[in-house]
């Protein structure tokens, strides 16, 4: 007798199963975005019936994909939804000109474990790859989370990326580092996927998503550091350009006859603003152990010098803002780096040369704000380049590897 053929079910896009899964996806989806909603905010958010999200919502419960805990909205009882803190953990580090940071968190956007330690400037990359090999595994030990759980890691640099060979361009703060890929490095140690971006549009991430920057879909983070770069963030998503170079304003010339850059040119943004020009100028006065955050620290306590060399910066940064208000005609600018920390003596001079070099129209619908990250935007930033690029669907199968498209409440 003949076997009888094994039975095959093909899932065609327009039937139930396929519908029912879409609108699962749906709802992970509009709650990732919003880091937590109740089920009526899903159902505003996703357009789909009370009754649907509420299936839904049990279901999704049920599979261990989402918490619900009692709230209340609008004085009445809700219910608050929010992705399993036990579905899986990302990985945020962040390399700078003198430090390292690594972040571990949840799915459920809380931060479980973080640490920071000195990084010298003339390692090479495979002593900085170590260190942070070392740091993620033990602050994962930390947390008792099982390394499987391990979804993802969001890798920040402070230089361009190529967006094709994932190689990390010239750059004068990590000087060992020219020609690496970052991510392919930090993968083959630690065995999961790694995705690599520069500090500023990490910082300009972790801003948009949890700091200064909620809320705004057009704007720029301004990093003032070793260097000076912009993170620019177009109809809310990170713009890279082509090449991945978007962003270098601290390459825009403000004096034709001014100092050499590392760029080659005369008179870059940077060389009036970056700490490595900025601090020479007090040494003679203050000492060769000033730092940036020393100026800021002595300009907030009265120091008329280094108020003085903070007043002039900041109006040079300006006129790079100025013609980004320009260009882009961004609705908010936020600085970041140890300079954000002076305020508005800093804040007052950027206006101050908004006002004057930027299309009229374009500087009054600007704001200009300090990071509210300090710090911490670029390895947040880094958590959330991790978290976007998790999946909805292999959530849902119990897995956390995939491609998010958004997050969004805040880690603490």
């Amino acid at each position: 007798m003949r076997p009888r053929a094994q039975e095959v079910v093909v899932e065609t896009p327009g039937s139930q199963s396929s519908l029912h899964r879409a609108n699962l996806e749906r709802v992970v989806r509009a709650v990732r975005l919003a880091g937590s909603l109740t089920q009526a905010e899903i159902a505003r958010t996703t357009g789909l019936s009370a009754a649907t999200v509420s299936n839904i919502v049990r279901e999704l419960k049920d599979g261990g994909t989402v918490d619900v805990t009692p709230t209340s909205s609008g004085g009445r009882r809700a219910r608050s939804v929010s992705l399993s803190g036990d579905a899986g953990i990302v990985i945020g580090v962040d390399f700078g000109h003198t430090h390292l940071r690594v972040a571990v968190g949840n799915l459920a956007h809380q931060v479980l474990a973080e640490e920071a330690e000195p990084l010298d400037v003339d390692a090479s990359s495979s002593q900085g790859f170590d260190r942070a090999e070392q740091l993620v595994s033990r602050l994962i030990e930390a947390t008792g989370v099982d390394r499987s759980k391990v979804a993802g890691v969001g890798l920040g640099v402070p230089g361009p990326i190529d967006v094709e060979s994932g190689t990390l361009g010239s750059t004068a703060i990590l000087p060992g580092w020219t020609g690496t890929r970052p991510a392919e490095e930090l993968r083959g140690r630690l065995g999961v996927p790694v995705h690599v971006d520069n500090d500023a549009n990490l910082g300009a991430l972790g801003e948009m998503v949890w700091g200064s920057g909620r809320g705004v879909r057009d704007l720029a983070y301004i990093k003032v550091a070793s260097g000076v770069g912009a993170g620019l963030v177009i109809s809310g998503k990170i713009y890279r350009g082509p090449g991945g170079t978007a962003g270098e304003i601290g390459h825009i010339t403000l004096d034709e006859s001014g100092p050499v850059c590392r760029c080659g040119n005369r008179g870059c943004l940077e060389t009036f603003a970056a700490a490595r020009y900025v601090l020479p100028l007090l040494q003679p006065s203050h000492g060769i152990d000033l730092t940036m955050e020393g100026i800021v620290r002595l300009a907030r306590d009265g120091d008329p010098g280094c108020r003085r060399v903070i007043a002039d910066v900041g109006r040079h940064i300006g006129s790079g803002v100025a013609n980004l208000c320009n260009l882009l005609n961004p609705s908010r600018v936020v600085l970041g780096g140890d300079l954000a920390e002076a305020g508005e003596l800093v804040l007052g001079p950027i206006r101050e040369s908004v006002g004057r070099y930027a299309i009229p129209s374009a500087a009054r619908q600007l704001s200009v704000l300090p990071g509210a990250l300090g710090g911490r935007a670029e390895v947040l930033g880094a958590l959330a380049l991790a978290l976007s690029e998790m999946g909805d669907s292999t959530l849902l199968d119990g897995t956390a590897t995939g491609s998010l498209t958004a997050v969004g409440s805040a880690f603490t």
